[in-house]
């Protein structure tokens, strides 16, 4: 691949040509099989060994992404800090081992169901070549070494990661790390490949090699790129974060007793970034009178931030034109735009029977700092918010503020979030989205073209498996895990004979 140099401080990568595409997805696949059979311990080796690579760039790294993005210094230090960790947390996933739910069943002679039990072993294997569209938000943690490109390494996928055009200098130079990290610690050639350009990337999408994709990013381009994998001669699964509008429901009791906390809160968590986070809160559904309500129309909004790039100004401007255009709606606070166009902070008031009425055009994502709220006339039940919680579509969040008094009123609503949505938060606001084992940050569609999967957290390595169950194999066919007799670094936790063990030594 070429690159132009339109700036002293990096090259700009030109467009991947999609002619060649087959052959990157060929090198892929070579590198897969290679990485597939390497040991989870080496995995995890190189998983740290590029997360060390990163952090040792950073002081280059970060200042580009502050020229591509427009983003804080601190904030993106904070995010490669992020992105760094979570590599080496999918090697210490690697090492401990439970992501490959091994369960062996041996030979039952009297098994209850009439036949004989075979000796079966199940694992999971990798699924192959990956494609992964980066995000254009977080061009660290999203991006060309984020979520999807570090769990689908750890479970030993080779990635073709198509960079996002808002940051691509920043693309072309965090690849350049990657790539030589991955050299240096022994990974086979071919292994992480970057790929530039909408036409390549949909060329790597329907690619016969590639066997799965990831996307963050938009519904709209989202949804396009799923139609793809799935329109294939052979459909693939294709992972796809698209959007959300993450409700906010709060309690009377919850608005009387802490209104103005609330108030301030929730202004810092949908203006935080220029409100250019997929988990900005995006409905807020309050008291009407309440002490809440007073304190947002009298807030004292921050002034306008730069976004990440002018078609992301321009969306979020038209958004919020269109909802400000319904009947019913009307600005309940708001700072001046910045001459340029840039949005100041803005939150838009209508009523709960309103939102009912025109769930399509009100209930929807304005990606920017732009908030509408809702308010409900109810005094002591929850009606109003069950009524909407029914009716809104997928979400990655819902939020729920509430009193130790309201567990058992807003029982009902918190069963209806759960259908809705992929994380619940009590008394919390969904923007920050922690690494960590239980995180879930999926959801229903629109939210996600998967909702039995998550992009954040550990649990994300199952979006790159497959399971594998072999039946009367000898040992020496078997992969490492499932043997009786373990090898060095073969140990995993097991389900034996429907008896889970901690370890497969313990027998």
């Amino acid at each position: 691949m070429t690159s132009s140099t339109t700036e002293a401080s990096a090259p700009t990568p030109a467009e991947t040509d999609p002619t060649t595409v087959p052959e990157l997805v060929a090198a892929a696949t070579r590198a897969g099989v290679v990485w597939a059979a390497t040991s989870r311990q080496d995995r995890a080796a190189v998983l740290d060994a590029v997360a060390d690579a990163l952090d040792a760039a950073g002081g280059t790294l970060v200042p580009l992404a502050v020229e591509d993005s427009h983003l804080a210094e601190g904030r993106l230090r904070g995010e490669l800090q992020r992105t760094t960790f979570q590599l080496r947390l999918f090697g210490e996933v690697l090492r401990e081992g439970s992501y490959l739910d091994v369960r062996v069943d041996h030979p039952d002679a009297e098994w209850p169901m009439g036949a004989p039990r075979p000796d079966l072993r199940r694992t999971m294997v990798p699924l192959g070549p990956v494609v992964v569209f980066a995000a254009g938000n977080f061009p660290f943690a999203f991006s060309v070494a984020g979520n999807d490109m570090a769990s689908a390494l750890a479970a030993g996928c080779p990635v073709l990661l198509k960079a996002h055009p808002g940051h691509l200098r920043l693309s072309l130079a965090t690849a350049e790390v990657v790539q030589r990290a991955l050299a240096e610690a022994g990974a086979p050639e071919g292994l992480f490949t970057l790929v530039v350009g909408d036409e390549a990337g949909r060329a790597a999408l329907t690619d016969p090699g590639v066997t799965a994709g990831g996307f963050t990013g938009s519904t709209g381009g989202g949804r396009a790129l799923f139609d793809l994998a799935v329109s294939r001669p052979v459909p693939i699964p294709f992972f796809g974060e698209l959007g959300s509008v993450n409700p906010v429901f709060v309690t009377r009791a919850a608005a009387e007793a802490r209104g103005a906390e609330i108030a301030k809160e929730a202004i810092g968590s949908f203006t935080l970034g220029a409100g250019q986070f997929c988990t900005k809160p995006g409905v807020l559904v309050v008291p009407n009178g309440s002490p809440l309500l007073e304190a947002l129309s009298s807030a004292d909004l921050p002034g306008p931030a730069p976004m990440l790039s002018e078609r992301m100004v321009e969306g979020h401007n038209r958004v919020r034109h269109e909802l400000e255009g319904v009947a019913g709606v009307e600005v309940l606070a708001r700072g001046t735009d910045a001459e340029d166009g840039t949005p100041a902070p803005t939150i838009l008031r209508t009523d709960v029977a309103t939102l009912l009425a025109d769930v399509e055009d009100l209930f929807r994502e304005c990606f920017g700092p732009t908030v509408l709220v809702a308010t409900y006339e109810g005094s002591g039940g929850n009606e109003d918010l069950v009524a909407l919680a029914q009716a809104i579509d997928g979400q990655l969040t819902a939020s729920v503020f509430g009193e130790t008094s309201d567990v058992e009123g807003v029982r009902e609503l918190v069963s209806v979030l759960a259908n809705r949505a992929g994380r619940l938060l009590w008394n919390a606001w969904p923007t920050g989205v922690s690494v960590t084992y239980a995180q879930e940050h999926g959801g229903p569609y629109p939210a996600t073209t998967a909702p039995s999967t998550t992009s954040v957290g550990t649990g994300a390595i199952a979006r790159w498996l497959r399971p594998v169950a072999y039946q009367g194999f000898p040992s020496g066919l078997l992969p490492g895990e499932l043997r009786d007799e373990l090898d060095e670094g073969a140990d995993a936790p097991r389900l034996e004979d429907g008896r889970l063990r901690l370890s497969g030594r313990e027998r």
